[in-house]
């Protein structure tokens, strides 16, 4: 498994894919950065005249409604729209998913255009579910466990792979679960990292092989490069910083030596 991520890897490295992002004002520039450097390439298109002819250059689309607004949500809509037809695939995080009525129908309008992949934490995952879960702004009130079962739910229901960040990382298909245990709690004190784990995965998917390996590599890569940085940091700023530095630089020996994963079939 460790091996087939590094390949995951060098394949971003070698082919720069190019990921459109319509995400939130707090996040631009640390996602940005994160696919620079991982090895892919960032493009922040939010304009309504822009977003199809862009999109035809691009091997992926990124979804984060952190900031909604109504013109950011009918341009969300458009863009997906647009991926689909483009058979570009696309990943949609649901940044606070349950905390108003504006962002749980837009969130309904996005599922039904059937996202290749979502991520988020366990409330959202829930509050996707749902549309009833109360979360605590983008920080989640659930353990990562509890949201398998929705994710099973909406993997089901839209034929998404489902990503849930947590002390453990959930990822899901049809067919399969894998489970990451990297990460540090340190991340939950920098801004915006589950966010970077949301593109950082766009990127892979942009490779366009297996959603589920490329959502599994996306979600692995970043946990582990926190968990990475977070054993050099002297706190959160020095996290971010080594965060770079460590997506730039990662072995394949330190994925072979530090990565804590495992896969398994399940049944709906």
């Amino acid at each position: 498994m460790e091996n087939d991520i590094y390949h995951l890897l060098s394949q971003v490295r070698e082919r720069t894919p190019l990921v459109q992002n319509i995400t939130n004002f707090v996040v631009m520039n640390n996602t940005a950065n994160a696919l620079l450097a991982l090895g892919a390439s960032p493009i922040m298109v939010h304009a309504e005249e822009e977003i199809e002819e862009v999109l035809q250059l691009c091997d992926s689309l990124v979804i984060n409604i952190g900031t909604l607004s109504k013109p950011w949500a009918e341009n969300m809509l458009k863009a997906a729209r647009a991926a689909n037809a483009l058979h570009k695939p696309w990943i949609l995080d649901p940044v606070g998913a349950g905390i108003s009525t504006l962002r749980n129908e837009v969130l309904k309008e996005l599922l039904a255009l059937r996202p290749t992949a979502i991520r988020g934490n366990a409330s959202e995952i829930l509050a996707l579910q749902h549309f009833n879960t109360k979360g605590k702004g983008v920080d989640s009130t659930a353990d990562s466990s509890a949201a398998v079962r929705a994710g099973k739910f909406l993997n089901r229901q839209y034929g998404s792979v489902v990503c849930i960040s947590g002390e453990i990382d959930y990822i899901i298909s049809d067919q399969e679960i894998a489970e990451v245990v990297n990460g540090s709690v340190m991340m939950t004190k920098v801004t915006g990292l589950g966010c970077t784990a949301t593109a950082i995965t766009g990127a892979f998917l942009g490779l366009g092989t297996s959603p589920f390996d490329e959502a599994i590599a996306g979600v692995a890569i970043t946990s582990l490069a926190g968990e990475m940085a977070a054993n050099m940091a002297k706190g959160p700023g020095t996290l971010q910083l080594n965060l770079y530095d460590i997506l730039y630089n990662l072995s394949k020996e330190q994925i072979v030596e530090n990565l804590k994963m495992r896969r398994y079939a399940h049944s709906s």
